[in-house]
């Protein structure tokens, strides 16, 4: 009988089976904020400040103990983070039971990690670690410092020990990393009964991960569903009712390619090979989850122009460096609009002293115009549906809607201003009314196609140079598409107005 590997409820790093489902999350703040957990993370907190403000330290201790005994281990590490870094190890230490705490510190956060390992012993980590399964414990040993590390891995056992190195190496947002080195794996010749006598000795192991079939030379053949394994009779052997593998990886595949075959296929469990075809390990279903979740949020931080992972407690100057580089690119395309606008100066007077009032309106149309292509072709590659084959037909198209939407908006617009001159007696003066209709409206079709340009090419370029393609969706539309577009805009004003003076 053969097992190789063991249950992961992995990846505590936080974390897209739908890329939108945390955006969702994100715009319903409201409702989440009444939600079970919700409402319990903000009675933890309330009753953790109490206990950590009292004067007495006896009586603290004995509130927070009480605390740790009525409540989760799981919302307690996430009550955590909301406690000064310094009191943190105070609430893992008035948890019950080792396995309590085993818990806390695989659901918490790096920062209340990085606290507890300062506190720690060697001895109190090596008990700790010897209860977690390995894949939980290559995501905690991140945070840990390195000659920790090393002390820790030599008084653990030998064999876990190496088997956290090994998983160590690989990338973090590799399937190496998010997949589980502890599983179910049966010769081709074993019998149902055989492999059912197994499992039910070894019930650390999670068989819904899947119970894999392989060949002599440890090469994957297949795997057999659970059910298959409840309702064939015990003396059938495991070749007669496994089923074909279709997807797999290997230990280098991206966490983009794990969540695509997943997200597409509908997998429950992806098994990771080696370059002889032989099974090393398992991602599962909730490993994907978490990956899928730490995917989304680091897209949703980069579109916003920031990639920072901060609690309540870090200083203002950490937020601060960590939002600024993308406000000096912002800055800089401020700068040049100035430069764009003063170019023009001379030319004051007549249809462009008019043009000047609805340079907002350009760059707030061409801008949103931009940020719509660039969220829809960035979504489109989170999910992996851009492709060599479509790439061309996408583009287009994203062009062609913004060509389009350029041109029902500027003639809609140039309309309507005509209209309320008309209907105001005249209230652009005595410049013709055609003239200034006719600068707003091709002036607006040529900025929203000037965004439409940035926000389709932009991640397109920054995904061709090995840079996340969602930093453009943000900062670098919206700071180079008013540069762009208002330039173009004066441009059109400058030329409509040589036409009629």
């Amino acid at each position: 009988m053969e097992i190789q590997g063991s249950v992961h409820i992995s990846g505590r790093d936080k974390p897209i089976f739908e890329f939108y489902l945390v955006i969702l999350k994100g715009s319903m703040e409201e409702q989440e904020a009444e939600s079970q957990t919700g409402r319990i993370d903000d009675l933890l907190k309330e009753k953790l400040e109490k206990a950590f403000h009292k004067q007495t330290s006896k009586v603290r201790l004995h509130d927070i103990a009480k605390i740790a005994c009525e409540h989760s281990p799981i919302d307690l590490a996430y009550a955590a983070s909301h406690l000064p870094p310094n009191v943190r190890p105070v609430l893992y230490e008035n948890l019950p039971n080792r396995d309590d705490k085993v818990k806390f510190i695989v659901n918490t956060d790096s920062d209340t990690r990085l606290a507890l390992f300062r506190q720690l012993g060697d001895i109190e980590l090596k008990k700790l670690f010897e209860r977690m399964p390995v894949d939980e414990a290559v995501w905690l040993v991140d945070d840990m410092p390195e000659r920790k590390f090393r002390r820790l891995m030599d008084l653990i056992d030998s064999k876990k020990a190496n088997r956290i190195r090994e998983l160590k190496q690989h990338d973090r947002k590799s399937a190496g990393r998010l997949m589980t080195s502890e599983f179910f794996a049966f010769k081709m010749d074993m019998t149902i009964g055989e492999a059912s006598n197994y499992i039910r000795d070894n019930p650390r192991i999670d068989f819904t991960k899947g119970i894999f079939i392989l060949n002599h030379a440890h090469e994957l053949q297949g795997f057999v569903p659970a059910r298959n394994m409840m309702i064939n009779p015990d003396t059938t052997p495991l070749r007669q009712v496994m089923r074909p593998v279709l997807h797999k990886v290997t230990v280098d595949a991206t966490r983009e390619e794990v969540i695509d075959l997943v997200e597409r296929y509908r997998i429950s469990s992806l098994p990771v090979v080696d370059i002889d075809n032989e099974l090393i390990g398992v991602i599962a279903h909730e490993d994907i989850v978490e990956a899928m979740e730490d995917l989304t949020d680091e897209t949703i931080a980069r579109m916003a122009g920031t990639n920072e992972k901060f609690t309540s407690h870090d200083p203002i100057m950490r937020r601060f460096l960590t939002r600024a580089p993308w406000l000096l690119v912002t800055l800089a395309a401020g700068l040049l609009n100035v430069g764009v606008m003063s170019s023009f100066e001379k030319y004051e007077g007549g249809l462009l002293t008019f043009a000047l009032f609805f340079v907002p309106l350009i760059t707030g149309m061409s801008g949103t115009i931009g940020l719509q292509c660039s969220t829809v072709l960035v979504r489109i590659m989170a999910v992996g549906g851009l492709s060599a084959g479509n790439r061309k037909e996408t583009i287009t198209k994203e062009l062609y809607s913004g060509l389009f939407t350029g041109v029902i908006f500027g003639i809609g617009c140039g309309l309507i201003i005509y209209l309320l001159d008309l209907i105001s007696g005249g209230a652009l003066g005595s410049t013709t009314p055609i003239a200034v209709s006719a600068i707003v409206s091709i002036g607006l079709i040529g900025g929203c196609f000037a965004g439409t340009f940035l926000g389709v090419f932009s991640p397109l370029f920054f995904m061709r140079i090995g840079v996340d393609p969602a930093i453009s969706a943000g900062p670098v539309v919206t700071a180079f598409n008013d540069f762009l577009s208002m330039t173009i805009y004066f441009v059109i004003a400058w030329g409509v107005s040589t036409l009629f003076f």
